[in-house]
């Protein structure tokens, strides 16, 4: 029988508490100056925060991005993350700091270009390495573009290439998120195509750092996903998740294959245990699920229910509305497209994989990359009821599926596989 009652009401019945991955985004910072933080409250662990909201904390003014509680700014700022770092309060050490990272980061991008060949095109005055921006495109990180009388450069690949309006550079509400704001200078010129350029030193950077390379297919193919869920239902597709991870390139897409492979296999059997092996779509109880908490959505709409839906069962009206803004994606007032939309399942399970904490001290994709071991997911993801000894049985019934995963892609463990 499948484990309804453990599994989806252990998140149901707590406050997640959102505080994602430990990236660092000094390079890409869009602070250019000190900020006034005249009037801004400090920071308290105990108080709850929504989408908007500024706060004061170690001397810098953050705005968090969604709902949150108890998430140490200085630890959960980045682009993925719930705090935006806005600058150091009457200080202009951040702008120096991040000027200085960001040009010393140009600089090692394009060491893999001839150098001649960048002051050749500098001086002869070639075409802007910022082209304009066009929605849907596929951008990588370090793409420069130009968009309604500015400038931008891409930060977050998944959100530059999503074509929502939301990530829109200069014009969407969510575009700081995904873009950041460079002057006319740091476009510079080229002689030859910016696009291709840009890409290739996003790549060449991105491969001599270990980071994002290939993608999904590359790790999973799709002859051996249905080896891993022969008996799925129909609308956990293949094509949809290969579409979420293109959302999130760092999902299975860092470090090298084994550690890629190791993160699909990780990932997939959370899900698997959560689903009955991708068997089940919606939560079998149902429910509404509206904590009667303001989020930056509302409270709840009205007559939609937030219950248990796709590969991570994603619950309750403050979790639709913060996935939903990560995604563009109103999620809020349409919470049925999880249960609709394939790709959209998946991206909802690998935005709770990439991004939140839950019960545990890292993301589930930090766990992985930091080589702390399958048992920190499982934490993650329910660790307030079956770790510690909560429940052995759904512990041992994740690491089986894992185990099983890791003979199907060709990989290993690497740190303590249960929690």
């Amino acid at each position: 029988m499948f484990r309804i009652n453990n599994d989806f009401f252990s998140r149901q019945k707590k406050i997640a508490v959102f505080a994602t991955g430990l990236f660092s985004v000094m390079t890409f910072s869009p602070l250019v100056n000190a900020v006034d933080c005249t009037g801004v409250s400090n920071w308290s662990a105990s108080a709850v925060y929504t989408g908007g909201q500024e706060v004061v904390h170690t001397n810098s003014k953050y705005q968090a991005r969604w709902w949150n509680q108890n998430a140490n700014p200085s630890d959960n700022s980045g682009p993925w993350q719930v705090w935006n770092n806005l600058g150091v309060c009457g200080s202009s050490t951040s702008s120096s700091s991040s000027s200085s990272s960001s040009s010393s980061s140009s600089s090692s991008s394009s060491s893999s270009s001839s150098s001649s060949s960048s002051s050749s095109s500098s001086s002869n005055g070639g075409s802007s390495n910022c082209a304009a921006y066009s929605p849907g495109a596929t951008y990588a990180v370090g793409d420069k573009v130009t968009n309604a009388g500015g400038n931008y450069e891409c930060t977050v690949a998944g959100w530059c290439s999503s074509g929502s309006a939301a990530y829109e550079p200069g014009v969407g509400w969510a575009y700081q998120y995904a873009w950041t704001d460079i002057s006319a200078a740091q476009c510079g010129s080229s002689s030859g195509s910016s696009s291709s350029s840009s890409s290739s030193s996003s790549s060449s950077s991105s491969s001599s750092s270990g980071g994002t390379t290939g993608g999904f297919s590359d790790v999973v193919s799709s002859a051996q996903f249905d080896q891993m869920f022969p008996n799925r239902n129909p609308f956990y597709t293949y094509q949809g998740l290969v579409e979420a991870a293109a959302f999130y390139p760092e999902f299975a897409g860092t470090g090298d294959i084994a550690m890629r492979r190791r993160e699909a296999a990780a990932a997939m059997a959370n899900f698997a245990h959560e689903t009955g092996n991708l068997v089940y779509i919606n939560e079998i109880a149902g429910g509404t699920y509206c904590s009667g908490t303001s989020t930056p959505c509302g409270v709840c709409a009205s007559g939609k229910q937030y219950h248990g839906r796709g590969p991570i069962q994603l619950s309750w009206n403050y979790n639709y509305c913060s996935a939903g803004q990560a995604l563009g994606i109103d999620l809020w007032g349409n919470p049925d497209l999880v249960a609709q939309d394939p790709a959209v399942a998946w991206k909802t399970a690998l935005w709770y994989w990439m991004t939140q904490n839950g019960p545990g001290t890292m993301p589930a994709h930090q766990c992985i990359v930091g080589n702390n071991g399958f048992g920190c997911t499982i934490r993650s993801i329910n660790g307030a009821l079956e770790c510690n000894g909560g429940n052995p049985s759904q512990v041992q019934s994740r690491i089986n599926s894992f185990n099983n995963f890791k003979a199907i892609l060709g990989t290993t463990s690497v740190g303590a596989d249960s929690c």
